[in-house]
């Protein structure tokens, strides 16, 4: 029996564990990648476990989330992260050099290598052939001393690709179609392998669009073979030397297999407050708009701002619309401003943004109340937006343009013109705004340069003998990390500093959480089904650590979410009967009774006392022997520190 691309890459990083589908595996890792809004937290990590410089063949930290400068804070993060890539042996790419997953796909991204980054969208990098992950800035740090990254070997989807795309239907309508069959949970344990004649249709940054928003499938990881398409994307980088041609074996076997023939797409939206609730254009009609932001990691290539430019051209963008358009690296900026597309856009009337998150993350360019906003990004939250009541839609390109100038959704195939777009044989290389490590025998010299808001990472200690407190939140299903842990221009300055973020901690679904876990103690929080599903921003673990969070009790969890919460020393505990959830109340009393033993002993099935009730609740605590033994020590930092000894 063959082998599938995914298989074939695992199998050659592979350190630790059996490669037996359904089991834990350690694969050694030759990237990394951070941003700011997590970077300062996996950097401060690193520096604890004592490693004088990273262990991986390259390792780089963008600065693309928090770039809003309104006080000290965030500059001070940037110069912290540029102080320690220069100590540590990591590349540095500053403000307005673009957004992390964009610039790794041009410079630094190649086929057969792994790669894992604090940020959920880092699958992007499949698009050339990685098997690139999202993971949280622990799970980085460790990789980067040289630990390997442990995944539970996944199962494959084989996404079977025929035809061709129709004229103004796009890459994105390709991934929204992916989530309306399969849903927000449809990729968990899950890599996504996109095969078929139709793969051979689409270009490097159109398969970096579709596994950038894989994230939004829970997937591990989404990715496409490389082929002579990804080849002629090197070469015109400048990169061709790390082309290796990959596919998967003509007999190999799949878990699931998923055929869509690009032929038959149509536009798409996916309308508030879920990626996967997505309608075509029929089903939504002319609806008013407010607002359009075009960008984000997942539609600000070269390609999709020339497609944008074509369709602006000549035309302004409607009186009741506001336009932004954030490029998504440097060098796609800079190819705008020669090739005079940017004038195309700027004559519009669009509001031309610096290469950066931007808008995704929150960073400015919050609709009005109630107002309606097209968006080319990948998540559509409720308040992600920075506008807790905004509806906000998440469309293509092509849908969004269009719709900028006509002021209502807006079906881009009745654009009257064809526009082909061709790659170009030579992209422009100007890498001036990537800051390398300092030599080797300088590097003791470097200081490192802390600013006030930067706090250590929060106390630990390990797994207690028995959990006995109470419930400080139940919530429902679906929550995400944004609710748990808000993303936006005054929260996210605080990333650095844990003990003031938490004061945000989960106010999206109750203001008073914050104060209420503190006055507690220590407490269990009770959720439904795919709790955690989002970013990978471990924040949403280390703030709940830092309020006393023991136990995390749901029906079940995102990846990313559950491994941080495991890495902080927080249990992550399952129903073994869902209908279970309506047991217990907030404000109970609960009892998790020896519960060190328990784990020790590899028990996987343990009970919750609800003392409040008397009923006794079956509960699965599933950890191997590795995720046992860091629940032990109290969280993956200190496991790691012990280890090292």
């Amino acid at each position: 029996m063959g082998l599938t691309l995914t298989e074939k890459i695992l199998k050659a990083h592979v350190v630790d564990g059996e490669f037996v589908k359904g089991s834990e595996i350690g694969i050694r890792i030759d990237q990394t990648l951070t941003q700011d809004a997590t970077g300062t937290m996996a950097y401060l990590e690193f520096e604890a476990m004592g490693v004088p410089r990273v262990k991986t063949e390259r390792s780089v930290a963008y600065i693309d989330h928090n770039t809003l400068q309104s006080g000290f804070e965030n500059a001070d993060d940037h110069r912290f992260i540029g102080s320690c890539a220069k100590k540590h042996g990591i590349y540095f790419s500053r403000p307005g050099n673009g957004i992390c997953h964009q610039v790794h796909l041009e410079r630094f991204g190649a086929p057969g290598k792994t790669l894992i980054g604090s940020d959920s969208h880092t699958p992007t990098g499949g698009g050339i052939g990685m098997i690139a992950i999202g993971a949280g800035g622990l799970d980085v740090a460790v990789a980067m001393g040289g630990g390997a990254y442990y995944i539970t070997y996944p199962k494959i989807v084989k996404v079977e690709l025929t035809g061709k795309l129709s004229p103004w239907v796009s890459a994105k309508d390709v991934i929204l179609e992916v989530l309306k069959r399969l849903s927000v949970k449809g990729g968990v344990g899950k890599v996504i392998e996109y095969c078929g004649e139709g793969v051979k249709t689409l270009s490097v940054p159109e398969r970096a669009t579709i596994t950038n928003m894989g994230a939004e499938l829970g997937a591990t990881t989404s990715i496409f073979p490389s082929d002579e398409i990804t080849r002629q994307f090197l070469k015109a980088q400048k990169r061709e030397d790390v082309y290796v041609p990959l596919s998967a074996d003509e007999d190999a076997e799949y878990d699931e297999i998923v055929e869509i023939n690009l032929s038959e797409l149509v536009p798409l939206a996916a309308c508030p407050h879920s990626p996967d609730n997505v309608k075509s254009m029929a089903e939504l009609g002319e609806m008013k708009i407010d607002q359009v932001c075009i960008g984000s990691c997942t539609n600000s290539s070269l390609m999709d701002m020339m497609k944008v430019a074509h369709i602006l051209k000549g035309k302004t963008v409607h009186p009741d619309v506001s336009l932004s358009i954030a490029p998504g690296s440097k060098q796609v900026l800079n190819m705008l401003a020669q090739n005079g597309a940017l004038a195309i856009l700027i004559d519009a009337g669009a509001r031309i943004l610096e290469s950066a998150c931007g808008p995704c993350i929150g960073m400015g360019q919050s609709p009005n109340s109630k107002g309606v906003s097209l968006r080319t990004f990948n998540r559509n939250f409720e308040g992600r937006s920075g506008t807790k009541d905004g509806q906000v839609y998440l469309v293509s390109p092509e849908t969004a343009a269009i719709s900028a100038v006509t002021g209502v959704l807006t079906d881009p195939r009745t654009i009257e013109s064809t526009f082909e777009f061709t790659m170009p044989e030579e992209f422009v290389i100007n890498d001036n705004m990537i800051a390398l490590p300092a030599p080797e025998e300088e590097m003791d010299k470097v200081e490192i340069l802390r600013g006030p808001n930067i706090k250590p990472f929060p106390e630990t200690a390990p797994l207690a003998d028995t959990i006995d407190c109470g419930c400080s939140l139940k919530v429902g299903d679906n929550i995400t990390t944004d609710h748990i842990m808000p993303a936006g221009a005054k929260i996210l300055p605080l990333r650095s500093n844990i003990p003031a973020i938490s004061n945000f901690c989960f106010t999206v679904c109750d203001e008073k959480f914050p104060v209420r876990a503190k006055e507690m103690g220590k407490s269990i929080i009770v959720g439904g089904s795919n709790y955690g599903q989002g970013s990978s921003r471990e924040h949403a673990a280390l703030a709940p650590l830092y309020l006393g969070v023991k136990a995390v009790l749901v029906k079940s969890f995102a990846r990313i979410h559950r491994a941080n919460l495991i890495n902080a020393g927080i249990l992550p505990l399952t129903f073994v009967n869902e209908s279970d959830y309506d047991l217990i109340s907030q404000g109970d009393e609960l009892v998790i009774a020896d519960v060190r033993a328990a784990v020790e002993s590899g028990k996987t099935e343990l009970t919750v006392t609800n003392k409040t009730t008397g009923k006794d609740i079956p509960v699965l605590c599933e950890l191997s022997g590795r995720t046992k033994d860091i629940m032990l020590a109290g969280g993956l930092l200190d496991y790691t520190r012990e280890s090292l000894k």
